[in-house]
């Protein structure tokens, strides 16, 4: 299998000769650090070599290689094996660990609960929450907008996602689900060994997927059998809706228990950190930057949505949340000028691309502008991944964090803690603020 026709070297490209342990720290910690310094050193496609799990990663740097791949055959390009070392938290029934027909079929029944019906639905609950949170900012003191955005899309993920109203219920469910969300790179990179799991932070986290588990598993079972379920509008009623209406028609059932527990888990995953992050580091750009703030204010008080927008895709292209995809080989395949073998792992890197002053003008700069009249060229902006694999909530992602950023933007003025910018810094398969994006607030007068 080809994935394109040029002239092309047999074998892996070139990387770094360090032992593949002190290789797997480095990717693991330092990622958006080292990616920058292995292209200038090797070029724009390189090699990888990690020791847990064992892997060969290329990664790729250029939309062309970029688009190679996105537009390439499923049954040669896995996503789902290349996603495996967060199996462990999702569960094998996830979107992100499946491939070929299992994960058609799921994609199928997940796309309803996420179109546009559903996600206009969704809006006014997403914006309730947004209020209340957003009211309970101290003002005047310095505070992590991260964690409070987290916060945020905690509610956001049990009340909207979930569908868990009740009180009592919310109360016993929010430290499952943020004990499962915290989880660190180190943790994660153990998961897979059982001799760990008696240890530390590796049984902290699987005593809080067990408790997950168990209220997840009750209030699934409960929902099926709610009478006014055809009424609800929350993802998980709406997945189970979608179940019955596949089955109706002949296109075969719905998702088991097992099932839906897995997605319920990975939209937890994907959606709490994603959106909170790209939440905290648009606030970290528009606290230091007076006049891009008062254009961002002045779009929510108009309801200007595509302004605001702009800036949630620009806070994700200049600090992706995930710095690269990946997809494992199951033949032989042609990228980059390579002819790669099969079980070699192909990784698009989000983050370099991004910050390519190739593919965007003055990388650097936080412009939210090229969001509007004009769009980045094609695969140069790819925070939710691409071609069949493209995460289906994208769109309730942005609509999540245009909502919660008007929110702030017609209450505050928003100024930074400290006048040096925060870093990243690596947070399981993510990157975050490394002091957690800290902003001082102060009602707008």
């Amino acid at each position: 299998m080809t994935g394109d026709t040029a002239r092309t070297t047999a074998g892996l490209p070139p990387g770094p000769r360090l032992p593949a342990v002190a290789q797997t720290l480095l990717f693991s910690r330092y990622r958006h650090r080292l990616f920058p310094l292995l292209r200038r050193r090797y070029g724009d496609v390189f090699t990888l070599r990690l020791a847990a799990p064992a892997r060969q990663l290329v990664i790729l740097t250029r939309p062309e290689d970029i688009r190679t791949v996105f537009s390439g055959p499923v049954e040669v390009l896995h996503a789902g094996e290349g996603n495996m070392i967060i199996g462990p938290v999702l569960g094998s029934h996830s979107l992100l660990l499946t491939d070929e027909d299992e994960h058609r079929r799921a994609r199928r029944l997940l796309v309803p609960a996420f179109n546009g019906t559903a996600l206009a639905g969704y809006r006014a609950m997403v914006g309730e929450l947004s209020r209340s949170e957003v009211e309970q900012w101290p003002e005047g003191r310095a505070f992590a907008s991260h964690r409070r955005m987290q916060a945020l899309t905690l509610e956001v993920i049990l009340q909207v996602v979930f569908g868990v109203t009740d009180r009592a219920r919310l109360s016993g469910m929010r430290p499952q689900v943020r004990g499962v969300a915290d989880l660190g790179p180190f943790t994660l990179l153990g998961l897979p060994y059982p001799l760990l799991h008696r240890f530390g932070p590796w049984r902290r986290h699987l005593a809080h997927q067990q408790g997950l588990d168990r209220l997840l598993y009750a209030e699934i079972t409960e929902r099926r059998g709610a009478a006014d379920l055809r009424g609800r509008t929350d993802v998980l009623s709406r997945l189970l809706q979608a179940g019955a209406e596949s089955e109706a028609a002949g296109e075969g059932g719905g998702f088991g228990d097992a099932e839906l527990r897995d997605q319920l888990v990975t939209l937890l995953l994907a959606g709490h950190e994603t959106t909170a992050t790209a939440l905290a580091w648009a606030l970290h750009e528009l606290a230091r930057r007076p006049e891009l703030q008062r254009r961002a204010q002045r779009a929510a008080d108009e309801g200007d949505d595509a302004y605001l927008t702009a800036v949630v895709k620009e806070a994700l292209r200049l600090k992706p949340v995930v710095h690269e995809v990946a997809r494992r080989l199951t033949e032989p395949f042609t990228v980059g000028g390579y002819r790669l073998p099969a079980g070699a792992t192909v990784m698009p890197s989000i983050g370099t691309v991004q910050s390519d002053p190739a593919c965007h003008d003055r990388p650097d700069a936080f412009r939210p502008e090229r969001f509007l009249d004009e769009q980045p060229p094609p695969h140069t902006w790819i925070p939710f991944g691409g071609g069949a694999r493209r995460c289906p909530g994208a769109g309730f992602a942005l609509l999540e964090a245009t909502v919660a950023l008007r929110e702030v933007l017609t209450r505050y003025d928003i100024h930074p803690e400290h006048p040096r910018p925060e870093a990243q810094r690596a947070h399981h398969v993510t990157l975050i603020p490394e002091r957690g994006a800290r902003v001082l607030v102060t009602h707008r007068r």
